[in-house]
């Protein structure tokens, strides 16, 4: 166990070492385990970057590809959503400004995870995006409510909360920067 050490006075003479373990998230095989899974996420955002700007055919047919002039949200927002949300997300398939944000979005998120700056930034960004994505199927297809979507938003917040962008990446030079000292949610 990985423990954390103080002394404290207690009157005059009295000296005590105070010992109390420390959070299990501080322990050097969670903050690796926090960065890959960190680095895991900033995968699958910069991959549905890649194979939609580029149609590689995974997900996104060859030819049509954003630089290729299709659009990154009509073939899923015109076909795909389904209950109370469905009309909203079929109004908004192939729209400029629609493709625009979900874009920048999956980049940014992406290279942020990946790098590990930004990182309060990015879970806001890729929880929100994430739920949207999540309340397109409504009801999801192999749960009552519950699916990928909604873990990868709570995994998203937890790797913020416990700056998993330290470990493996850029994280603490990120914060030490003048500019994120002075405004710490860029942090």
């Amino acid at each position: 166990m990985t423990v954390s050490e103080h002394k404290t006075h207690v009157g005059r003479s009295t000296l005590i070492r105070v010992v109390t373990p420390k959070p299990l998230t501080e322990s050097p095989a969670a903050r690796y385990v926090w960065a890959a899974a960190r680095l895991a996420l900033g995968w699958v955002f910069a991959w549905a970057f890649v194979d939609k700007l580029f149609g590689l055919g995974h997900e996104t047919p060859a030819a049509k590809g954003w630089i290729d002039g299709g659009s990154p949200t009509e073939g899923f927002l015109a076909h795909a959503p389904k209950g109370p949300f469905a009309g909203f997300y079929n109004d908004l398939a192939g729209a400029a400004w629609a493709d625009w944000l979900f874009m920048i979005g999956l980049a940014g998120i992406g290279a942020a995870l990946i790098l590990g700056i930004g990182m309060r930034i990015a879970a806001v960004g890729g929880a929100a995006l994430l739920v949207l994505m999540w309340s397109a199927v409504l009801p999801p297809e192999n749960n009552v409510f519950m699916d990928d979507h909604l873990i990868y938003a709570l995994l998203i917040v937890g790797l913020a909360l416990v700056s998993a962008g330290d470990t493996l990446g850029l994280g603490r030079w990120w914060a030490g920067l003048p500019l994120v000292k002075r405004l710490p949610f860029l942090k």
